[in-house]
């Protein structure tokens, strides 16, 4: 009989966020690395594979394969499987990646047979697996009175406001291999991400919730470096954990709380928008391990020509959080083989 003795770690979320943390452990062989994807994105290219083919939203399955993947050689095929189009009649704003995704279901008969496919190609060290298989809209209830469909919409609100209730257009149902995922890893993930349109868009699924609360693996939360209008604006840190936990119904393990300095044009750049770094009113207790430590990449970032979404400007580094997390991951095992040592003397 073969054993696998790699430590399995489940990341949960979507986004740039979810590739940062992936980008960081991917270099750790003794990680077996398994990403639940969010399938809720209607912005942007997104839109149109849904509309117009009808298929589940694409980009966060497209930057898990990249982050997973093994560098090439002039990183060609990664290169091409990114490049945004910039202009073109139908093409401006898509990804060669999504259309080559698109081009794969239909030859393969499903999306999860073209994730497969392009593991292969891109010789991807993990899996990457869609939180449902449901075509599911967000919806959004504000303080004010005013609901909002669709995820696009509820990221880039056109004014402030809090929301006092999240769910599905319709029921969502947890896909198996994500339940699995959750329910046989040592460290689970969350974070860094959107509070609502990444982060509980993923957790609100059904099934999902009661997977986290039985699992023995612990739990690991990422917040966000800035605020975001709709969303976190004008809340702390332990807030957004209270919300994040809230919808869990169970409590963090581990908190890595970033506690480096943001570029100052950058910075300026959020407080002009109304944006705030979070204040940090996190306690320690005898179940929570806060890691408060430098985890912001030091350049800002750039946008892609052709891309019409609003972006964050700054980011995690990947180095940095792969760092931190393996530390954790590191000091959970030594605890373990303490502890057998312990019980055999």
């Amino acid at each position: 009989m073969v054993y696998n003795t790699r430590m399995k770690i489940t990341v949960l979320g979507g986004g740039t966020g979810t590739s940062v943390v992936l980008e960081g452990l991917k270099k750790h062989k003794d990680l077996d690395l398994n990403v639940i994807v969010g399938m809720m994105d209607d912005g942007g290219s997104n839109a149109v594979v849904r509309d117009e083919f009808g298929l589940l939203p694409l980009s966060d399955l497209r930057k898990s394969i990249i982050a997973l993947s093994d560098e090439n050689e002039g990183n060609t095929l990664r290169n091409l499987f990114t490049y945004r189009f910039s202009q073109g009649d139908g093409l401006k704003g898509h990804t060669m990646g999504n259309l080559l995704m698109i081009a794969m279901t239909e030859i393969s008969g499903s999306e999860i047979e073209a994730i497969e496919m392009f593991k292969y190609l891109f010789n991807v060290n993990g899996n990457i697996i869609p939180v449902t298989l449901d075509k599911v809209k967000l919806v959004a209830k504000y303080s004010d009175g005013r609901e909002i469909v669709g995820e696009h919409l509820i990221d880039e609100p056109t004014k402030d406001a809090m929301i006092e209730d999240f769910h599905f257009d319709k029921e969502a149902k947890a896909y198996d291999g994500a339940i699995e995922a959750i329910m046989t890893s040592k460290y689970i993930i969350v974070g860094p991400g959107d509070l609502y349109t990444t982060t509980l868009a993923n957790i609100i699924v059904s099934g999902i919730s009661e997977a986290l609360q039985k699992t023995k693996a612990e739990l690991i939360f990422i917040p966000n470096l800035m605020s975001k209008i709709g969303q976190t604006r004008g809340k702390t840190h332990s807030e957004v954990l209270d919300i994040v936990e809230g919808y869990i119904g169970r409590k963090f393990n581990h908190v890595l709380v970033n506690s480096g300095r943001i570029p100052n044009s950058a910075y300026k750049r959020y407080l002009k928008d109304g944006e705030h770094i979070f204040v940090d009113d996190l306690e320690e207790n005898g179940d929570r391990n806060i890691v408060r430590t430098d985890l912001v990449a030091n350049s800002v970032l750039k946008k892609e020509k052709g891309d019409t979404l609003v972006r964050s400007l700054v980011r995690h580094d990947s180095q940095k959080v792969g760092k931190e997390l393996y530390g954790i991951f590191h000091n959970g095992w030594k605890s373990v083989l303490y502890t057998l040592l312990s019980f055999y003397r």
